[in-house]
């Protein structure tokens, strides 16, 4: 491998002055791309073929993609494979892209080639056009640093893309979904903590029902959010199995010895994050099986962030005419035509984005299912939605955080007067009377508009002291949260 041409130690600024096209070429001809871009032939063919909507390929893919090619192009100088001058600028190429500073170089539409061959493509050709403009040669050329040759060298977009998935997907959890899940689950937490003994209506089947309190009912959203996180920290183990060194179909044809091994290593030191090498390639590369369950954690985490955000929005429902149980924040004015009104807008946030994350796993489970022969060809709309749904999650929960449940208040009087007024206190004197008459009592109550104590005392079952000792519903709640 001859040594590429050194245009010394100072790195040329990113970007290329010029105006017009250049030709650019690959296997299927040339083709004139604008020129004052990195991206080459195949990128340029894409974005002809692929003009589909309006949706293109998350950035974060690319940047992973870049730790992908940079974990490569420094396995193949250490083997002696590619010669320091071009692995040092390709190295400088893909830090660039990680730091998200080549992002307008990556302009294509989700909906291509479904093994996302022009997606590494359009890396590739990026890269290789930086590193030649670092090392002093001409845009275009391929000279000193080729697209294939170099930075693709050992490589395949079957095992370089679904490498690139699990990178991307584990650090969006990691960075941009877990640390503002947990915010928002200790803050459920502590509201739960300081409410443990403000004991209110419970409601079963929307109908009133025994007592329980503000800090228990709360204690079960926080449950929820950790049993999520706990799924999702379980499903994400299957990420940190890597498929690259599979190439075409999983042989590892073309490939070096040992390479996938090695560049599982070499991701797992750039990102800090336990990557290994797939033990089964023709797995890793024929099926999608840890990314749908990934996404089926995320599904699973939305459908207890709804439930919490319905909960809240019902609970805080009013403020004269409904619960109005809690007193969310007023963030903004809720209507342009009734004054003053205030609408629970960051808990109708919270609920659109957890149907739409519901919505997208049935995609990708879909998607997970047409693994057919050595490929699954629907990477793309799978890496798609799956860091969408991170995206909006971590989002969601953030801005639900911040804006609703940090200051939630409680309307304590309104609290006292529904528990004064539930006919289900009744449930205490089912052990003295029974059931039976219990529900006569409470029946009673209703029908003819009296207090629950007052209907006890005109059935003759219980006198005044015996109701006033069985029935009370700071004793009726349990012991905490283990309720028992």
């Amino acid at each position: 491998m001859s040594e590429a041409k050194s245009s010394g130690s100072a790195v040329p600024p990113i970007g290329i002055a010029a105006t017009g096209t250049r030709t650019e070429t690959d296997s299927m001809g040339s083709i004139e791309v604008p020129a004052n871009r990195y991206w080459g032939a195949q990128t340029q063919r894409s974005l002809v073929h692929f003009s589909i909507g309006d949706e293109r390929m998350p950035k974060r893919l690319y940047h992973a993609y870049g730790y992908v090619k940079k974990a490569a192009a420094l396995v193949h100088q250490a083997a002696g494979r590619l010669d320091a001058k071009r692995a040092g600028a390709i190295v400088q190429a893909a830090d660039e892209a990680i730091a998200g500073l080549l992002d307008p170089e990556f302009p294509l539409y989700v909906w291509q080639t479904g093994s996302g061959t022009q997606t590494n493509m359009n890396v590739n050709e990026v890269l290789a056009n930086r590193a030649t403009q670092i090392l002093g040669g001409v845009i275009g050329s391929r000279d000193p640093v080729h697209p294939n040759d170099h930075v693709n060298l050992g490589q395949s977009s079957n095992d370089t893309f679904p490498t690139a998935m699990h990178v991307a997907t584990l650090l969006a959890v990691d960075e941009e979904l877990e640390p503002r899940v947990q915010a928002l689950a200790a803050c459920i937490e502590h509201k739960a903590a300081q409410w443990m003994d403000v004991v209110k209506t419970g409601r079963t089947h929307l109908q009133d029902a025994t007592p329980l309190t503000v800090g228990q009912e709360w204690s079960g959203y926080a449950h929820q959010i950790r049993d999520a996180l706990r799924n999702l920290d379980s499903a994400k183990r299957g990420l940190y199995e890597l498929a690259a060194g599979g190439t075409a179909v999983g042989t590892g044809l073309n490939a070096p010895a040992h390479f996938g091994r090695d560049i599982a290593a070499r991701l797992a030191e750039l990102t800090g994050k336990p990557f290994v090498t797939a033990p089964n390639k023709f797995a890793a590369q024929g099926s999608l099986d840890a990314m749908v369950a990934v996404m089926g954690a995320l599904r699973g985490l939305a459908v207890a962030l709804m439930k919490i955000a319905n909960d809240m929005r019902w609970l805080a429902s009013g403020p004269r005419c409904g619960l109005g149980e809690l007193i969310l924040p007023a963030n903004e004015p809720g209507s342009s035509i009734m004054p003053g009104k205030v609408n629970p807008t960051q808990c109708e946030a919270m609920v659109m984005v957890c149907i739409q994350v519901i919505g997208l796993d049935n995609a990708v489970a879909f998607a997970g299912s047409q693994g057919n022969f050595e490929l699954n060809t629907m990477r793309p709309l799978v890496i798609d939605n799956v860091l969408r749904a991170l995206r909006i999650l971590g989002d969601a929960s953030e801005k639900f955080h911040e804006y609703s449940v940090r200051d939630t208040r409680l309307d304590r009087a309104r609290i006292e007067a529904f528990v004064g007024q539930s006919l289900m206190l009744v449930t205490a004197l089912s052990p003295i009377v029974g059931y039976d008459q219990a529900a006569a009592i409470a029946h009673l109550a209703h029908e003819q508009g009296l207090s629950l104590r007052e209907a006890a005392l005109k059935s003759g079952l219980i006198d005044a002291e015996g109701f006033d000792a069985a029935v009370r519903p700071e004793a009726m709640v349990g012991r905490g949260l283990a309720g028992s």
